[in-house]
């Protein structure tokens, strides 16, 4: 008698711990590994240490610059536009100048100075 308590105690302990295994490991499946499967199949990024699920962000709209464009390129580009402006103020610093002095030389020319 004593035997089939002993039997029947063991059996109901690893039968409930059993259960808890069980319930445990539909719990982390559930609530751990679901979520980033979940997120990914949409298309946005885990987050593993914050346990987020957040949305990648597009490049081409934080730079400004086309897609499939590399910063190098990119760079020459607006550098390329730089020296457009630089030299287009450099020929109308010039005429400037060259007007200047022109007035200068009739202003003289005028007051005999």
């Amino acid at each position: 008698m004593n035997r089939f308590l002993t039997m029947r105690r063991l059996t109901i302990l690893f039968g409930g711990m059993f259960i808890m295994l069980v319930l445990g490991a539909v719990a982390f499946q559930r609530f751990y590994v679901a979520p980033a499967d979940a997120c990914e199949q949409s298309g946005r990024w885990w987050y593993a240490e914050g346990r987020e699920c957040v949305q990648p962000l597009y490049l081409p709209n934080i730079t400004g610059r086309p897609a499939g464009v590399t910063r190098a390129q990119a760079s020459d580009d607006q550098n390329r536009e730089l020296l457009v402006i630089e030299d287009r103020m450099a020929a109308e610093k010039a005429a400037r100048t060259a007007a200047t002095d022109r007035d200068r030389a009739d202003y003289a020319a005028k007051t005999g100075r």
